[in-house]
Formats: C-alpha cells, sequence, structure tokens
C-alpha cells in the first residue's frame, strides 16, 4: 500500500513539473541560447508554420516572451513592409525586439528599450519567400495583399494552437511602411472570422501602425513637399513638382503617368538629393558597406555614429543572420534554401497594383468594430513622411464624423518634447515622434516604448512634463 501510495506522489510531482516547465509552449520551437547571446529570464521560441501543406507553403517566426510577469501581458504581432522584407530582421533584432546585432555581427547586445518590457512579441517573415519563409511551389511566390492576409490569418490559427495559452489574450496588431497595408489587411480577415466564428475569437484591442503606406497618391507627393520642407530642393523645382504633377493620377506600376515637366522636376529632385542621405532618416549619417564589410572580417568594429544609432546595423545584421550556428538554434533554414538570409526578398513578384489600394476604408471598417487605431509617424522619414499621413488621417477622421478630442499639441517624454499627438473621437490618434525615421523603434528606442505603452494601455500620450511612468 505504501509502495502504491509513493509511486502515486511521484507521478504526480512529475506531471506537474512537466506541465509547469511546458505551460503549453512548443518546447522543439525553444531557443535555449542564440550565439553571443547576453544571460536574460525570458524565453524565445522560433520556428515555422504551415499555411499550407499540400503546397509546401510555411512561415517563419520569432516569439519573445514578455520580460517579467508575461503571462500578464498581452501579445502584439509586428510586421515590417517592403512588400517583402522580413520583420524577423526589421522589428525583432533592428527596431523592438529584445537584442541587437553588435558591432563585430557575431554577436547581440540587448535593447533596453525593447517592446518586449510590457507585451509578448510575435515577429512573423510574411509572405512566403521573404527570410526564411517558404514554399515548394513556385507560384506561391506571385502573391498580393490578399493572398498574404490570407496566409497570416492561417498562421495565427495555427500558432494559437502551438501556443495555446494566448487564444484569449488581448492582441495588438502593428507594424511599419507596407504593413500599412499589411495590418489593416489582416486586421479586416480577423474581424470578418470574428462576425462569422460560433467558437474561437481574435481578442483584437488595436491597431498600430508606423509611416504606413496608406495612399499612394497623398502618400508620393508628400516625399517631395518633405525634400522641400526640409531644404533638399530647390523653391524652383519644389514649385514646378507642386503645381505641375498631378498626383492623383500617379500610381506604383506607372509612376510616371504624368506630365514632362513633371517627370522632369522629380527626376532633377532625386539627383539633388543624391545618394549620401539616407531617406528614411535624412538627419542620420549613412554606412559605407565596403569598409564595414572589412572590420566585421577583422571582428573589431563597433559602430557610434548620428547621437549613438549604429548606423550599420542592416550589415552586422545579415552576417550574424547567416552564420549557420545562428541558423541552428533559432530552428530556421531547415531545407538548406539555396541563397542567404536577407532582409528584402528578391524572389518574389508580388502585386504591383495592390500598392496603388486606398486602406482607408479598411480603417474606417476598423474602427467602426470598436478597435482603436493608432497611425504614428517619425518626422525625419522622407518615404513616407508625416505631411500625407497627418492630412489621411484627417480626412478618416472627418468621414467618420469624428470631433477631435485631444487638439494637436506636443507630448512628452522625460521631460522633453516626444512629439505632437492629435486624436480624434476616442478611437483614432495620429502622433509623431520627434526625431525619429521611418523605423521609429530604432531612431528614436525610448520615445517608442513611451508611446507603444501608451498606445497597449489605453492611455493617451503625457502632456506635460512630469515624469512619466516608464
Amino acid at each position: 500500500m505504501e509502495r502504491w501510495w509513493c509511486l502515486m506522489v511521484v507521478v504526480v510531482v512529475v506531471v506537474a513539473v512537466v506541465g509547469r516547465r511546458g505551460e503549453g509552449y512548443p518546447e522543439e520551437d525553444l531557443v535555449v541560447r542564440l550565439p553571443g547571446q547576453p544571460k536574460v529570464g525570458f524565453r524565445q521560441y522560433a520556428g515555422y508554420v504551415d499555411v499550407d501543406e499540400k503546397a509546401g507553403r510555411t512561415l517563419f517566426y520569432y516569439f519573445a516572451e514578455a520580460d517579467g510577469d508575461a503571462h500578464a501581458k498581452p501579445l502584439t504581432l509586428w510586421l515590417n513592409g517592403g512588400p517583402g522584407c522580413s520583420s524577423v530582421g526589421g522589428g525583432a533584432f533592428t527596431e523592438l525586439g529584445p537584442f541587437f546585432p553588435r558591432g563585430d555581427g557575431r554577436g547581440l547586445r540587448l535593447n533596453k528599450m525593447s517592446w518586449n518590457k510590457v507585451s509578448n512579441l510575435l515577429f512573423v517573415e510574411s509572405p512566403a519567400g521573404v527570410g526564411w519563409s517558404y514554399s515548394n511551389t513556385t507560384s506561391d511566390y506571385n502573391c498580393g495583399d490578399e493572398s498574404t492576409a490570407n496566409d497570416m490569418y492561417k498562421f495565427l490559427l495555427r500558432w494559437y494552437d502551438k501556443f495555446p495559452e494566448f487564444r484569449l489574450k488581448n492582441l495588438f496588431l502593428t507594424g511599419e511602411s507596407y504593413a500599412g497595408h499589411y495590418i489593416p489587411q489582416l486586421a479586416n480577415v480577423l474581424l470578418d472570422h470574428n462576425q462569422h466564428s460560433t467558437g474561437f475569437k481574435f481578442n483584437i484591442k488595436g491597431v498600430a501602425i508606423g509611416n504606413p503606406l496608406l495612399k499612394l497618391d497623398r502618400d508620393a507627393p508628400a516625399t517631395y513637399e518633405f525634400f522641400w520642407s526640409h531644404g533638399m530642393i530647390s523653391d524652383e523645382i519644389g514649385l514646378t513638382i507642386m503645381n505641375q504633377c498631378d498626383f492623383e493620377d500617379y500610381t506604383f506600376s506607372n509612376p510616371h503617368n504624368v506630365s514632362k515637366a513633371c517627370n522632369d522636376a522629380i527626376e532633377k529632385a532625386n539627383i539633388i538629393v543624391g545618394d549620401y542621405i539616407n531617406e528614411y532618416d535624412v538627419i542620420l549619417d549613412v554606412c559605407y558597406p565596403s569598409i564595414v564589410e572589412q572590420e566585421l572580417r577583422l571582428r573589431k568594429y563597433v559602430t557610434k555614429m548620428s547621437v549613438g544609432v549604429d548606423v550599420c546595423m542592416s550589415v552586422e545584421r545579415y552576417f550574424y543572420f547567416n552564420l549557420p550556428q545562428v541558423q541552428l538554434a533559432l530552428h530556421a533554414n531547415r531545407t538548406k534554401l539555396p541563397y542567404s538570409w536577407g532582409m528584402c526578398s528578391g524572389l518574389l513578384n508580388y502585386s504591383s497594383t495592390d500598392v496603388d489600394i486606398d486602406i482607408l476604408p479598411l480603417l474606417k471598417k476598423i474602427i467602426r468594430h470598436g478597435t482603436p487605431v493608432w497611425v504614428f509617424s517619425g518626422d525625419q522619414d522622407s518615404v513616407v513622411p508625416l505631411l500625407g499621413s497627418r492630412t489621411l488621417v484627417r480626412e478618416l477622421a472627418h468621414d467618420l464624423n469624428f470631433r477631435v478630442t485631444v487638439p494637436y499639441g506636443v507630448w512628452f517624454y522625460k521631460g522633453q518634447v516626444g512629439g505632437w499627438v492629435t486624436e480624434y473621437g476616442n478611437l483614432l490618434t495620429f502622433a509623431t515622434v520627434r526625431g525619429a525615421s521611418h523605423m521609429v523603434p530604432y531612431a528614436q528606442p525610448a520615445r517608442a516604448l513611451r508611446l507603444f505603452t501608451s498606445f497597449i494601455h489605453g492611455q493617451r500620450l503625457p502632456n506635460s512634463t512630469h515624469p512619466s511612468i516608464s
């Protein structure tokens, strides 16, 4: 009898320990430790989720648990744009994830302003053909916004099968640049699922998109308005573009479907701005890759330029992700793809006409479901400048008959101006981030974390110089 009782106790203890250790997470995807990684107290997972077994189409993900009380914090999905650029290489390891590549390209350093301070973070390389995501069916690389959104929908359903504890958690959908298309279109698919599902529903609590492409015929002229307003082109060229270019006829597939005077002025503007300016952040220095690659081989290069921003991080990231031991630790590249990992895909034949889609009607639909939408803009970006986004958000508010609930004014972080913000109807917010680039968390990590914290907590950005909670 005693022997039977002891055996039962042992079985119960073993089950309890295994249950605690697994916590419903897939142990085969656990990233034990990345090469050159600082010691941390949170877990990381990475691997593949099949979205079409018959076609052999699968998406690679990286998941970073929240740093402290992960079970009590929400889940945030982040997507980079392109179309065709890696959210793992961009968001996860260059912007808001827990680590950045070290200057030698062989290790990692801690991102003290990672968004995993306040949320669990999920990054996906989407669509198939981006980064380590792939398909065994070549025609899958002919894709567009609709197929990308549908694959991400299937991905999330199956990712929740891997991580069932997150099914009921608050879900925030975020991204930047062409994710101005990805995120609203994904949100629309998820909301449609919720409307028709009698079972599981996505617990969407907010949408936030940074420097997003929303409407090409407004975002395109904003680039040249930005060049002119920042002294990068002359009055003569700026005025010619503003007066001669009818951007209502401007499309990505035929961007020169405008007058000869307009085409000539745009060409002159691009020549004057030149190749030695980072158009994603006009105040940052540029990286000279040949020098960096030489120094990386010598393993001694540390880049500290442009007020502490490592402008050569993209080169260091490329070097790190192509180390075999890094891919092994991430459970990546399981089929030994015949090309190196790269930030943006050269495989995709992405629909050029989808770039012309007006996203405002989708945002309108999302807001009418009661989902808060934040649009934020780094104010040093000339690629998708705040000048276009601010106007489009105001037009969206007008269509929704929203009144101004927070007049346009400054918000603060640690006693300094973090940017400017306005709110419409309690569900639509537009905010700038002072001194930030197209990749807001990359150039202004502390201000970006303050903005993100306010967003997920449903708080307004602080409008006084009093110390903030983060």
